[in-house]
C-alpha cells in the first residue's frame, strides 16, 4: 500500500494528462483507503467511511468534469487542451467554464479548502503515525493541481475562460488559513491539532498561488515542502507522546509526567517553532515571501491581517500543548523509558524530517531562486505548449 500511494503521488505529479491526473488520483486513493484501515478500531473504521464516501464522490465529479471537457474538444493532453480552450466557440464557453469549476471542486476538496475541509481532521487524527506523515502530502497534491491545471489551462491566456476561479481562490484561501487554525486552538488532543494545522497550511500555500504572481508562486513552492515536512514530524512526535502517557493518550489534558520528557520536549518546540512560522526557520521565511509578494496587491490589508492573526492564534495553540503536556504533570518527572542511543534511534525520522527544514532554511537563497525559476515558468504557460506540441522547438 506504502509503495502504490508513493507511485499514485508521483504519477499525479509528473503527468501532462487530465484523464492521466484522474487515474493517479485513484492510484493514491485506493492506496491511502488501505493505510487509513490498516490496524482497525471503531473511530478508525468510522473516519475511513467518511473518507472513502467524500473522495468517491470526488473522483465522480473530476471523472463528468474530463468526460465532458474531452467531449466539447476532443483532447485531455493538458498543453493541447491548453490550446483549445483559448479558442473556445461561443457555445462552448458555459461548458467549458462550468467543467473548469467542477475541477476547482474537486481539486479543492482533495486539498481540503474551505468549505470541503470537514473529511481532513477525524481522518488525519485517527490514521496510524506514520500514514498521517505520508498523508502530510496528500492534501498538498490538490494544491499542486489548481496550481497546474488553472495555470495552463485556465490561465491568463486562456481567452473566453480567462482567470475562471480568481474571484474565489483567495478569499477561500484566507478563510481556510484562519479556520484551520481556530481548529488547531480549539483542539483536544495534539493529533487533532496537526490535523488541523494541515488544513491551515493549505491556507497560506494557496494563498500564495492566488497571488498569481512570479513572487507569490515562489513562495508558495518554497513553503509547501517546509509545511510538508513540518506536520509529518508533528504526527510521529504526537504518537512517540501519545504512547508514553498511557491511558491519557494524546489528549491536551494534564496528565502523569512523561518518560523522556526533556528529549520530547525539546523536539516538540522545535516543531512547534517552524509550524508556527517563527524565526529563525524555514517556515519564517515562507510567510515572509508570502508577505512581501502580496505588498501591491489589492487585498493586502486583508492577507495582513489573515497571516498575522493565523500565526498569532498557532503560537497560542502550540504553546498551550507544549504547556500541558511537558509542564502540567500530575506527578513527579518520570525516569528515560530507554537509553539515549535507542531513544535517538526511535526519534530518527523525526530528527530526519527537522534536518530537512535546517536544510531548506540554511539553503533558503539557493532554493528560492530556483522556485523563481519554477513560477516563472508555470505563469507563462506557452513555454510548456511550445515543449510538448512542437517537437524540436525551443521554448
Amino acid at each position: 500500500m506504502f509503495q502504490l500511494q508513493l507511485f499514485g503521488l508521483n504519477g499525479a505529479f509528473l503527468t501532462g494528462d487530465l484523464f492521466n491526473l484522474f487515474v493517479f488520483f485513484e492510484i493514491l486513493l485506493l492506496a491511502s483507503y488501505g493505510l487509513l484501515l490498516h490496524g482497525g478500531g471503531p473511530w478508525r473504521v468510522r473516519a475511513g467511511l467518511h473518507f472513502v464516501v467524500v473522495n468517491l464522490l470526488g473522483s465522480t465529479l473530476f471523472l463528468f468534469a474530463v468526460g465532458t471537457l474531452y467531449g466539447i474538444f476532443g483532447a485531455l493532453n493538458m498543453a493541447d487542451l491548453a490550446q483549445k480552450v483559448a479558442v473556445a466557440s461561443p457555445e462552448n464557453v458555459p461548458l467549458a467554464r462550468a467543467s473548469g469549476l467542477l475541477l476547482f471542486g474537486v481539486f479543492a476538496l482533495k486539498a481540503a479548502l474551505l468549505p470541503f475541509y470537514l473529511w481532513l481532521p477525524a481522518t488525519y487524527a485517527h490514521a496510524g503515525a506514520t500514514v498521517a506523515a505520508l498523508f502530510a502530502i496528500m492534501t498538498k497534491v490538490g494544491a499542486y493541481c489548481i496550481l497546474r491545471v488553472y495555470g495552463l489551462i485556465f490561465g491568463a491566456s486562456a481567452g473566453p475562460v480567462a482567470g475562471l476561479i480568481e474571484p474565489w481562490l483567495l478569499p477561500l484561501a484566507l478563510a481556510t488559513l484562519i479556520v484551520g487554525l481556530l481548529g488547531a486552538l480549539a483542539s483536544g488532543g495534539l493529533r487533532q491539532q496537526t490535523a488541523y494545522l494541515v488544513v491551515a497550511s493549505v491556507g497560506s500555500l494557496l494563498l500564495a498561488f492566488g497571488l498569481n504572481r512570479v513572487a507569490g508562486v515562489a513562495a508558495g513552492l518554497y513553503y509547501l515542502p517546509h509545511t510538508t515536512f513540518a506536520t509529518a514530524a508533528l504526527f510521529l512526535l504526537a504518537d512517540a507522546i501519545a504512547r508514553r502517557r498511557g491511558e491519557s493518550d494524546d489528549r491536551l489534558d494534564p496528565a502523569a509526567a512523561i518518560a523522556d520528557a526533556g528529549v520530547l520536549g525539546g523536539l516538540f518546540f522545535i516543531i512547534a517553532v517552524a509550524v508556527a512560522g517563527l524565526p529563525p526557520l524555514s517556515g519564517f521565511l515562507g510567510k515572509f515571501l508570502l508577505l512581501r509578494a502580496a505588498l501591491d496587491h489589492p487585498l493586502l490589508s486583508w492577507i495582513m491581517t489573515a497571516v498575522l492573526i493565523a500565526g498569532l492564534l498557532g503560537l497560542i495553540a502550540l504553546a498551550r500543548t507544549g504547556s500541558l503536556l511537558f509542564f502540567r504533570a500530575l506527578s513527579p518527572p518520570a525516569k528515560a523509558s530507554k537509553p539515549l542511543p535507542a531513544l535517538l534511534l526511535e526519534m530518527a525520522p523525526i530528527i530526519g524530517l527537522l534536518l530537512l527544514i535546517l536544510g531548506l532554511t540554511v539553503a533558503g537563497g539557493s532554493i528560492v531562486e530556483q522556485t523563481r525559476a519554477i513560477a516563472a515558468q508555470v505563469l507563462q504557460p506557452q513555454l510548456y505548449i511550445n515543449a510538448v506540441m512542437h517537437s524540436g522547438a525551443t521554448p
